[in-house]
C-alpha cells in the first residue's frame, strides 16, 4: 500500500493539483518518473513494476486528458541509479544491472537529469505521452 501511494497516487495527486494552474498559464509539462522494472518484469518486485506500470498508464492518460490545454506529459524510466535509497540494494542487483546493460557502468544521478531537461525544454514540445527509457541501455524501449 505505501508503496502504491508514494509511486502512483503521489504523482497523480501532484499533477492533479499543477494541471489547473498549468492551463491558465497556456500549457506547460509533467514529466513522471517510472522504473526500467515495468520494461523487463523484475522479479520479487511485483509491487513495485506494478506501481511503475500504473505511472506509465497514467502518464499516457493524462497526456490525451490535457493535451487540448497544451499540458505535455511524459515519464521517464531511469534504471537503477546510484543515489542513498538504493545503497540497501543487494549488490548483486546492481552488478546484474551494470552487466546488463550497453553501457558498462554504474548509473548516478547526472545520468538521469538531462532527460528531464530535455522533457522541460522547448526542444520537446510536441513529445507528449511518451515514456523516455534513462538505463544506459539495460532494457530498450
Amino acid at each position: 500500500d505505501r508503496v502504491i501511494a508514494v509511486n502512483v497516487r503521489g504523482p497523480w495527486l501532484s499533477s492533479k493539483a499543477v494541471i489547473p494552474y498549468l492551463r491558465i498559464g497556456g500549457g506547460g509539462k509533467i514529466v513522471n518518473i517510472a522504473s526500467d522494472t515495468f520494461l523487463w518484469g523484475a522479479p520479487v518486485l511485483m509491487h513495485y513494476v506494478a506501481s511503475k506500470g500504473a505511472v506509465i498508464a497514467m502518464t499516457r492518460a493524462m497526456a490525451q486528458e490535457v493535451g487540448a490545454d497544451n499540458v505535455s506529459v511524459n515519464a521517464i524510466a531511469p534504471g537503477l541509479t546510484k543515489v542513498e535509497a538504493t545503497e540497501s540494494v543487494a549488490a548483486s542487483r546492481h552488478e546484474f544491472y551494470v552487466n546488463g546493460r550497453a553501457f558498462r557502468r554504474e548509473q548516478y544521478p547526472e545520468d538521469v537529469t538531462g532527460a528531464i531537461v530535455f522533457l522541460l525544454s522547448d526542444a520537446s514540445d510536441f513529445v507528449t505521452g511518451q515514456l523516455l527509457a534513462v538505463n544506459g541501455g539495460f532494457a530498450f524501449h
